[in-house]
């Protein structure tokens, strides 16, 4: 795959075989992240765990200090009080069985996190096969299905990102954008990790931590040394 200039000149910026520190990982990257908008940095952890079981599923949320730099778009399966609630809470959608046909008729993705009280989920379990390939399906681990509506969006609204296993057992999470700057990106990035060695299911077995990667939206990858967080 052939890259453009700005992307090798950054690649120019650091040797891709070392191992670095997470400090200087996220100098590197903020150095790396030449394109003319405002990049996000993605942290990509991958773990020693096998995702096809269900005992070694690794999933959460966590509030980032310094938030990702968007502003989520929240939607709010509820009704009555909660519904009055989640309005006054400030989520940008509140409905019940009538957004159904919208999302599954008409293709509504106009929001970046759901959230359910738990007797909407009976309703929402109806959108499954849409909402779940999207990985928008509220879930109690995530804090997403909650009868606090309020709270949640609050933490959603002040940068509470939702972590979970893909298929290759990476976990894929925003850490902030390249404007924040190296320490704000390290504190993010350094209360993700913590909540992903908390999460470490008590079926995984060896080194739980194999690799962690950051990279800018259209800059190259760059290798943490990933000993200090192996237990």
């Amino acid at each position: 795959m052939k890259r453009g200039k700005k992307y090798q000149d950054s690649a120019k910026l650091f040797d891709k075989q070392n191992l670095y520190d997470v400090s200087e990982a996220m100098d590197l990257v903020v150095k790396t992240a030449k394109a003319k908008f405002d990049e996000t940095v993605e942290a990509h952890i991958r773990l020693g765990v096998d995702s096809r079981h269900a005992d070694q599923q690794v999933r959460g949320a966590v509030v980032l200090p310094h938030g990702t730099g968007k502003t989520a778009r929240v939607l709010v399966f509820a009704k009555g009080d909660k519904a009055t609630e989640a309005e006054q809470a400030g989520a940008d959608y509140v409905g019940a069985e009538e957004l159904i046909p919208k999302i599954q008729n008409e293709n509504w993705f106009e929001y970046d996190v759901i959230v359910a009280t738990p007797d909407m989920m009976g309703v929402v379990g109806r959108l499954g096969k849409v909402l779940g390939p999207k990985g928008l399906m509220p879930n109690p681990k995530a804090g997403t299905v909650t009868m606090d509506v309020a709270k949640a969006i609050s933490e959603i609204k002040s940068g509470k990102i939702e972590y979970r296993l893909d298929k290759t057992n990476i976990i894929h999470c925003p850490v902030g954008k390249a404007s924040f700057g190296a320490d704000k990106l390290n504190e993010n990035f350094s209360t993700l990790m913590k909540a992903v060695i908390k999460a470490k299911p008590s079926a995984a077995k060896g080194q739980y931590i194999k690799s962690v990667v950051v990279t800018s939206t259209m800059g190259p990858g760059i290798k943490i040394n990933s000993a200090k967080f192996v237990d």
